[in-house]
Order: structure tokens, then C-alpha cells, then sequence
């Protein structure tokens, strides 16, 4: 195990990555780097379904694809016949909540959904979507401006009392606005205890916190692996309970599916095969040299070493506190008076043109837009100094208008 500030040992660990180019990327929560063992293994695939096309993808990659299930599913904590995969969490999202319409999916008029101002953008319209394709009340709460492991439950809490008849909850495990770690297992059973089905979006959690899926007590779950597990771009999985599966229905490309079969809720066709056949190889790298714990604990390490210094900055507003159980490696910040769309998309603008930082705006959160900063396993403290000497420098000039 290498400790979160083993410079040296991490500098081991970075070696196995691109270098990056002269941008200061403080901005991993898009997709994650391939290890460069990973990334042989990706050109590998590739050149073999380049060569052996139909030859490869008919006769023998259904048998190599078994294996790529039973590895995730494996990882999951999970049985395969559980799992279906798609190209990213957005895209499980959108089929296991507008779906949501199956036997057993006791949602109608006069019932209600749930879910939070923090969760993915895509999924508020597929909850809308839902409500109004069932005539179903849609019910958006807002998560605390400065959300905590306790307020966060007792505003779920708030809501889930507050909502008759609720059937459908959609939770975010590690929200990719704020970088909020929900307490979902505690949520979730409680909706579960209220009669509602739990859906968890684990896109940014997975592989960088410890857990397995059956760990929330809920009945569906998506996560990328292109994220925290250091899979190539374009391959995510989703779950559902055993028993479950019917309340989603098919994809309409999968009309004679049976009720059960989770992969017919999403329907691939023809794509990019190598993402998925690279799993393996990017569980085994991650397995053998990035174990969770140590993961999360330098990840916690370098978003507390930008975080702690520019506390009680004038005009800087951390969007969340130094409890452990809360965070992992994003956490955004706020310039007081800035929460338009268009003000942090110019904060993001002067941090890369002015101070060489890379970092990206998040919208749609009641208190207003922020600025996302995502470390990842290679970054160094000299990435983050970099970031506080250059807040210290902005905060004041932008705060001053």
C-alpha cells in the first residue's frame, strides 16, 4: 500500500500514465486516463477486430464477452445474469427510468417520483419524461447549499414524508456537480420503507469508493468504467435486482425479450466492442496496483490539499465541508455573486487562459452554477498549489467585478 503522501510511490504509479501536456489538468471527471498496460491491451482488441471483423465478433467474441460479464459483474459485487451494458451511465439512466413501466411498476396517476437538484442532468428530463408518460406527480427537492452526511438525509428525509404515495427515487451516489458523497444506503431504505423502487447513479463512485452494489439496499444501479476504473471511453454497465428486471421494460428493438433479461432494457447494435474487451485488463491493472482504499485515501489527499488553504478565502465559497464520508476526489467551488452558467463558464475560461489551469462549470443546482476541480491518481501537490495561488490571485479580482 502506498500512503496518500508517498511522493515517490505515486510517482511510480504516475509512470504508468500519459504525461500530461503544459495545462495544469485539474478536470478528471469526464473520463479517466487508460494505464499504459490498458492501453496496449485496448490497441490489441482493436487491431483484432480490424483484422478478423465478422469472423472474430460472431464466432468467437460472444464467448470472450462472457468473460468481460462475469469480470464486472464480479467487481459489482454482483451475480452476471444481473448486469446489461451500455456506452455510459447517461445512457442506462435514461432506460431504466423512462422503462420504468413494466409489470410490477406500480406507478400511476397520483403517484409521485423523486430526485434531487444534484442529480445528473439527462435524468431530470427522463424523470419528467416518466411522471408525464404515467401522470405521476414529478417532485425535484434541492440538496442543502452546503450539504453535510446528516442534512443531506433529513432533507430526503423531509421528502420522502412529505411525498404520499411514492413509488420511484432516483439517488446519486457521488454527485458530479459538487462532488457530495450521498448517504445512499441510509436514503434508499428509507424510501424502500415508504413503498418507493430505488434507482442509484454510482457514474462517479464507482471504483473510487468502496462498495458493492447490494451495499445500498436498491433495486437498480449504473456506473461507468471509464471513469474511476481506467476502462477505455464508451463502456458502463447498469443492474437490477434480482427480480426486478420486469419492472423495466425491453428496449423497443427488443420486442421478444424476456421480462428478465437485463440487457434487452438497451439495446447496443452494432459498436465500438473494444471498450468493453479492454474491462478485464483495466479490473486487473486496478486490482493489482490501485486498490480502492488506497485509491480514495490519495484522492481525499489532494482535494484536501487545494480545499484546506483557500478556506476563509473572501468571496470563495467551498461547496463542501471535511468530513470524509462526503467526499472523494471533486469537490466545486463558488465566487460569491458568480452563479450564472455564463459566469462560470468565464471563471473556467480565465482559470485556462490566464493560470494555464484546467477545470469545467456545472449548472443546474438551485444555489446557482459552480467550478469543478477533479484531481486524479497522478496528479501531484504542485498541480494543486498551482490552483491555490491561482484562486487567491482571481477570487478577489472577479469578486471586486
Amino acid at each position: 500500500m502506498i500512503a496518500p503522501d508517498d511522493e515517490a510511490g505515486w510517482a511510480r504509479i504516475a509512470a504508468f500514465y500519459p504525461k500530461m501536456g503544459p495545462v495544469t489538468q485539474m478536470e478528471h471527471g469526464y473520463w479517466g486516463n487508460m494505464a499504459a498496460p490498458v492501453a496496449e491491451a485496448h490497441r490489441a482488441i482493436l487491431d483484432r477486430l480490424n483484422r478478423d471483423t465478422s469472423a472474430y465478433a460472431r464466432r468467437g467474441m460472444r464467448r470472450d464477452m462472457a468473460v468481460v460479464k462475469a469480470r464486472a459483474a464480479q467487481a459489482m459485487g454482483v451475480q452476471p445474469d444481473e448486469i446489461g451494458f451500455c456506452r455510459n451511465a447517461a445512457e442506462g439512466l435514461q432506460a431504466l427510468i423512462t422503462q420504468f413501466t413494466g409489470p410490477g411498476a406500480e406507478l400511476g396517476e397520483g403517484d409521485a417520483i423523486l430526485w434531487s437538484d444534484s442529480d445528473y442532468d439527462t435524468s431530470h428530463a427522463a424523470m419528467r419524461h416518466l411522471a408525464a408518460s404515467r401522470r405521476a406527480k414529478a417532485v425535484q427537492i434541492a440538496l442543502p447549499r452546503a450539504p453535510t452526511h446528516d442534512n443531506v438525509i433529513a432533507a430526503y428525509a423531509e421528502a420522502i414524508k412529505a411525498t404520499p404515495r411514492l413509488k420511484f427515487v432516483l439517488l446519486t451516489h457521488g454527485t458530479h456537480k459538487t462532488g457530495m458523497v450521498v448517504p445512499v444506503k441510509e436514503i434508499a431504505a428509507m424510501a424502500k420503507a415508504a413503498g418507493a423502487m430505488v434507482l442509484v447513479d454510482c457514474a462517479q463512485s464507482f471504483r473510487m469508493r468502496p462498495f458493492t452494489i447490494p451495499d445500498f439496499g436498491a433495486d437498480f444501479a449504473v456506473m461507468n468504467f471509464h471513469k474511476w476504473t481506467g476502462a477505455p471511453v464508451g463502456t458502463a454497465a447498469f443492474w437490477c435486482r434480482p427480480g426486478a428486471a420486469a419492472m423495466i421494460t425491453p428496449a423497443p428493438a427488443e420486442p421478444d425479450a424476456k421480462p428478465e433479461d437485463v440487457q434487452a432494457k438497451v439495446h447496443l447494435g452494432t459498436l465500438d466492442f473494444a471498450p468493453q474487451l479492454t474491462l478485464p485488463a483495466a479490473l486487473d491493472f486496478q486490482d493489482q496496483h490501485l486498490p480502492v482504499p488506497m485509491k480514495l485515501a490519495r484522492l481525499q489527499y489532494l482535494r484536501n490539499r487545494w480545499v484546506k488553504p483557500l478556506r476563509g478565502l473572501s468571496g470563495l465559497e467551498i461547496m463542501l465541508g471535511d468530513d470524509p464520508r462526503t467526499f472523494g476526489a471533486i469537490t466545486s467551488f463558488r465566487i460569491a455573486g458568480h452563479t450564472s452558467t455564463a459566469d462560470n463558464i468565464a471563471i473556467t475560461d480565465r482559470l485556462f487562459n490566464d493560470y494555464n489551469i484546467m477545470t469545467v462549470h456545472r449548472a443546474g443546482l438551485a444555489a446557482g452554477g459552480c467550478v469543478r476541480v477533479t484531481p486524479a491518481l497522478f496528479t501531484t501537490p504542485a498541480d494543486c498549489d498551482r490552483l491555490v495561488a491561482a484562486l487567491r490571485d482571481l477570487v478577489p479580482k472577479i469578486a471586486r467585478g
